[in-house]
């Protein structure tokens, strides 16, 4: 007998037009039908491939807190269109409550990201040959990998590629998290008081992330202020390489900028392998376009100009090129054109892509409008000079020149008298700073982009 859910679906519904506007409501919530709920997994029918994607990535933590908010259970969810349901079981219930069940290691890997889609290109050959040189030998060779660059380039799915290779290839048992699942963790043990409760939850600590063959742990840098969890993730780290563990480290910055990192750490973190992945250049933002849109409702509409036109507008992180993608894709499900022109794009994209208009810009150019700006000359800024009229503006130029074209911290380290990355990355870091405080720098950004363009 088919159970129904439609009270539950009518007050989820009620509640979702309240957080959504009514154009995203009736496209991709008013024809949603519960098919079925087993424990705390929940299938939903979909009307396209298209909804599934929005529900997941763009819609999930608000269908998580209102499902939530009426049932008070956790639900994971499956959305299945209705060519998919003709095939689909439900989930069975064990009806034998005193059957054991051996639980199955949970890795957090994210099946989705392998090395058959990693779209590989000279900003980040070097690092796809390591992972796979890792991936196929862990624990033998680039001990501990170290993956480092700035956010969106694609760190997280190298990692887990890595992670999906080895569990899909060996036993071994592999482990992905973040520094601050880890220091979440670590801190829920550790403020435990005395006694049998916490010493197994030091035992359980433990044996996650210690008894294991492979350890990936993302964005190390957040362990900055964190000087206890620091001193734990040392002993972890021994513990694991001692035994030829694999351990795969990723960090927007290398190892010797992190300088709230313990220097114990960090010089380990260096034992291995730190290898760069810089921003995708034009081809390989072209490549990733094309990949992006292979198999989905747009990948036979769009025009070799649109793609181009994408690429020339996303230069700074593969991120920005998924989401422009999923906003183009979303625009052509709603206005259903026969072919996506160059007309379209920028209509569909005219208020997203804008925000990287600098896309024509170089070293030369913004040290240039940097210089005309202060009223110093471009060698000033190259120069040895320490006077505050100088440094300011220099620290100001490496900034812009960080976070408008696609050159590397060394790059720009050479076209400023031959300075070292490290000193950029302290004056990056200084004017980032004061980005999040300072007015009147924010006001200087701003014009001195205006002159850019």
């Amino acid at each position: 007998m088919k159970t129904d859910y439609t009270n539950l679906l009518t007050n989820f519904l009620n509640e979702i037009a309240n957080k959504v506007s009514q154009n995203a409501y009736t496209i991709w919530f008013s024809q949603l039908e519960i098919v079925a709920i087993k424990e705390q997994e929940m299938t939903i029918k979909v009307p396209m491939e298209i909804h599934k994607q929005m529900l997941s990535e763009t819609y999930q933590e608000t269908i998580d807190t209102i499902f939530n908010s009426l049932t008070g259970i956790n639900y994971t969810f499956k959305y299945l269109t209705e060519e998919e349901l003709e095939t689909f079981t439900p989930p069975k219930i064990i009806k034998n409550k005193q059957e054991v069940v051996k639980k199955e290691w949970e890795t957090n890997l994210d099946p989705k990201y392998t090395f058959d889609n990693y779209v590989v290109g000279n900003s980040n050959r070097l690092a796809f040959v390591a992972a796979k040189s890792v991936a196929e030998a862990p624990g033998t060779i680039h001990n501990p990998l170290f993956i480092y660059g700035r956010s969106g380039l694609g760190k997280t799915h190298l990692m887990q590629a890595i992670g999906n290779y080895i569990k899909e290839h060996s036993n071994l048992k592999v482990l992905y998290t973040t520094s601050k699942a880890y220091m979440t963790d670590f801190t829920g043990m550790a403020t435990m008081d005395n006694g049998s409760n916490k010493i197994n939850s030091a035992n359980e600590f433990n044996n996650k992330y210690q008894n294991v063959d492979v350890l990936i742990i993302d964005d190390i840098q957040f362990l900055t202020s964190a000087e206890r969890t620091q001193q734990e993730f040392f002993h972890t780290f021994n513990t694991l390489h001692q035994a030829n563990k694999q351990i795969i480290i990723s960090s927007d910055k290398s190892p010797d900028d992190l300088k709230k990192i313990e220097e114990r750490l960090r010089s380990r973190f260096s034992w291995g392998l730190p290898v760069d992945i810089y921003p995708p250049d034009y081809n390989l933002r072209c490549d990733i376009i094309n990949a992006k849109i292979k198999n989905t409702s747009i990948e036979n509409k769009l025009t070799e100009d649109v793609i181009e036109y994408i690429a020339n507008s996303c230069v700074n992180d593969v991120r920005h090129i998924e989401g422009t993608i999923n906003r183009l894709m979303v625009y052509t499900a709603i206005m259903v054109p026969e072919k996506i022109t160059l007309d379209f794009a920028i209509e569909a994209l005219k208020d997203y892509v804008n925000t990287n208009i600098f896309i024509n810009n170089s070293i030369a150019s913004i040290q240039n409008a940097v210089a005309e700006y202060f009223k110093i000359s471009v060698e000033d800024l190259k120069g040895k000079r320490r006077t505050s009229n100088v440094v300011r503006p220099r620290h100001i130029a490496m900034y812009l020149c960080r976070a408008e074209t696609d050159e590397n911290l060394a790059k720009i380290g050479l076209e400023f008298g031959g300075r070292d990355h490290s000193t950029v990355s302290t004056a990056i870091d200084k004017i980032k700073e004061e980005i999040e405080t300072d007015d009147n720098l924010n006001k200087m950004l701003k014009e001195i982009k205006t002159k850019l363009q």
